[in-house]
């Protein structure tokens, strides 16, 4: 399939897997990638730039396709090292950079000047034309199904992705509540040029996560997501466990009153529990409601075979048949 996506990153089929904490290590990201699809590494996954630059390393030595690194920009007391995750980067040839968090207006100069495409990831239209004027190249739109941080307009992708193609001129992808050739069929009816899933690729047999996780996500229903941190706005949509329910009776007891540090035990360190040693109730971890459509375990070829066949079935017969 041939769009404004996979022209930009030089990939096969529109489809990205997002940058994910404690998700996104070489093994997925090369197993999309060469599936045809474009796998991201999470940066601050990696505690320096030194183990990035030997985590990109581990995906080249298993793909010869283009990978890209997730860089998330979090206000903190003491910042990441921000320019040895760049200095790894810019050194191991990646192509492509996904940008999250905040304002990356400051790193682009760099990222670019290396012939590095970046795609930013918005909740709004108004921060993806903000995307558009600083430079990036594509935006990921995520909408309020989304898992992680959908952001404090509530605007589902219905909405947000016509909307969206209404007022931008760069690519973009859709992002929350995909899940298969339904989902990309329907983001590309809507405007985008693609499709970036982040939880269906947790449930992947490639993904390196603890079989605990991949289980909750096959038990949950699209009722079984909440979103924490609201009070706070710093919204994150997460599944439903015994630590988010005490986060959330904390928010409920405190109310206005709450700070950060009130639910430090519910939210940090908690990716490593939960990722690696399947304490599924150890704390707030993201998961979209799209949990409600994954009810397998496949390949990442296997997935990304079937969306592409689903895809193209719908497109030249169901779609094609209704026109007279």
């Amino acid at each position: 399939m041939k769009t404004r996506i996979t022209e930009l990153f030089g990939i096969e089929r529109p489809i990205i897997q997002g940058g994910m904490h404690y998700v996104g290590f070489a093994e997925l990201a090369a197993a999309v990638s060469n599936a045809g699809g474009l796998g991201i590494i999470t940066g601050l996954t990696q505690p320096s730039g030194k183990h990035l630059a030997d985590e990109i390393r581990r995906a080249q030595a298993m793909t010869d396709k283009p990978i890209g690194v997730n860089l998330t920009f979090l206000p903190a007391v003491t910042p990441p090292d921000y320019p040895g995750y760049i200095d790894a980067i810019i050194g191991a040839g990646v192509k492509v950079v996904e940008t999250a968090g905040n304002n990356p207006a400051k790193w682009l100069p760099r990222l670019q000047d290396a012939g590095i495409k970046v795609i930013h990831k918005c909740t709004s239209v108004r921060h993806a034309l903000k995307a558009e004027s600083i430079g990036c190249d594509a935006v990921s739109v995520d909408g309020f199904e989304c898992g992680g941080h959908p952001g404090e307009d509530d605007v589902p992708n219905m909405i947000l992705l016509p909307r969206a193609a209404d007022e931008l001129k760069i690519p973009f992808v859709a992002s929350g509540g995909m899940a298969d050739g339904r989902s990309l069929v329907a983001a590309l009816a809507m405007g985008a040029d693609g499709m970036n899933m982040g939880t269906r690729f947790i449930a992947t047999q490639e993904a390196p996560v603890h079989p605990n996780v991949k289980q909750a996500i096959l038990n949950a229903s699209e009722l079984d997501t909440r979103l924490v941190m609201r009070p706070l706005r710093n919204t994150e949509r997460v599944l439903v466990n015994a630590g988010v329910e005490r986060l959330l009776e904390k928010e409920r007891a405190l109310g206005e009153k709450i700070e950060f540090k009130d639910i430090l035990p519910e939210v940090a360190g908690v990716y490593p529990k939960i990722m690696r040693e399947g304490q599924m109730d150890a704390g707030a971890w993201s998961c979209g409601m799209v949990a409600g459509l994954i009810d397998d375990i496949p390949t990442v070829q296997e997935l990304l075979d079937r969306i592409m066949a689903q895809a193209e079935a719908i497109i030249r017969q169901r779609l094609a048949g209704m026109l007279d």
